[in-house]
């Protein structure tokens, strides 16, 4: 039996690969393409985009693990069928149930490598791809550290400790300089709301420094026009596609703690702790779509269905999450309902396969 796994385990692991680089090579054209349209912008030019794209690779292997998995599966199963190879093997007393035992040990070892892909290579290449772009595009944009993000806006450096949902931010420091780089005027403010058309400080402390010294005066509130808007503010917010497990949890446990709406992050969470488990319930799905097909049915034939279900898995993971956080549903229901949808659909058709 030991060979009879090794071989189905080759045989779809290799189409499943070759599936992969395809769709991977396709889809980053297509990012390559949609990138197009910044280049010009800031220091953003071809040899950034490329970079871009190429740091990009990562997150689209680990989008594309379901759906390669199940082109592969049927690629590669529907030869062996084809080739009369299957017939072969239950003519040989192997059932039905050990030759599905031997895809899933192969649908395990893809499961693996989407869990490393996901969360140790995918999460910090997606992180540095975002901030390149951020940076390439808008200039104005210094750097992201430990104590929050770094702007500047002329003469003045900005320091935005939090980012907070609603178009607020927490913990903010201008720091003005004058003509001659020495700092004229230090300013915290607790808060700041952003009206539409700028931004309100609140609670706010200002130390100015001119040739008598330093004067400090504190302001309930005050007008802040900024070249810091919102829609650029969320180019550099944490994007929850580009944390690991481990950050999400402790990310949402933070958001949670304070009293923010944790659901974006919990549902990306759920979402990664099962879609590795898609991979596996792709492969066995290919196993009753191939027995139950006719045997003539060509290869193209094959892609083409394996194709459009699994882009309409990739289309409906991605509806039920908007969905899920418009209408508040709970993230563990909106984040395996189609894992768990196509595990009934693969489950169901093995029982109807003689």
């Amino acid at each position: 039996m030991k060979i009879l796994d090794r071989y189905i385990a080759w045989t779809i692991i290799s189409s499943t690969v070759t599936v992969l680089i395809v769709l991977v090579g396709i889809f980053s054209f297509f990012a390559f393409i949609d990138q197009l349209e910044d280049v010009g912008r800031g220091d953003y030019g071809l040899a950034k985009v490329v970079v871009f794209v190429l740091f990009s690779v990562a997150n689209l292997t680990y989008e594309m693990f379901p759906m390669a998995a199940l082109i592969g599966s049927l690629i590669g199963f529907g030869t062996m069928m084809r080739n009369g190879e299957v017939a072969v093997i239950r003519c040989n007393g192997v059932p039905k149930s050990r030759i599905v035992f031997s895809v899933v040990k192969a649908g395990m070892v893809l499961l693996i490598a989407a869990m490393i892909i996901g969360e140790f290579i995918a999460p910090p290449a997606e992180r540095f791809a975002h901030d390149y772009r951020t940076i390439a595009i808008n200039n104005r944009i210094t750097f992201k550290s430990e104590n929050g993000f770094w702007a500047r806006d002329g003469n003045s450096y900005i320091n935005i400790r939090e980012i907070l949902p609603g178009d607020q931010l927490r913990d903010v420091y201008i720091y003005e300089f004058d003509n001659s780089n020495k700092l004229r005027l230090s300013t915290y403010a607790e808060f700041a709301r952003y009206t539409g058309r700028d931004w309100v400080l609140q609670n706010i402390s200002q130390t100015s420094l001119d040739d008598d010294g330093l004067r400090k005066r504190t302001l309930p509130q005050a007008a802040w026009d900024s070249i810091l808007k919102p829609d650029l503010l969320q180019m550099v917010t944490i994007n929850p596609d580009s944390l690991s497990i481990w950050n999400l949890l402790k990310y949402s446990r933070y958001l949670n703690t304070n009293g923010q709406n944790a659901q974006r992050y919990e549902h990306v969470l759920w979402l990664k702790l099962t879609y590795p488990l898609a991979t596996v319930v792709m492969v066995v799905l290919a196993v009753p779509m191939v027995m139950r097909a006719n045997r003539s049915v060509t290869v193209g034939q094959r892609v083409l269905v394996g194709a459009l279900i699994g882009l309409g898995f990739h289309l409906l993971n991605q509806a039920t999450g908007h969905l899920g956080v418009v209408y508040e549903v709970p993230p563990i229901l909106s984040a395996t309902g189609p894992a768990l949808l196509m595990s009934f659909a693969a489950f169901y058709l093995l029982a109807k396969t003689p």
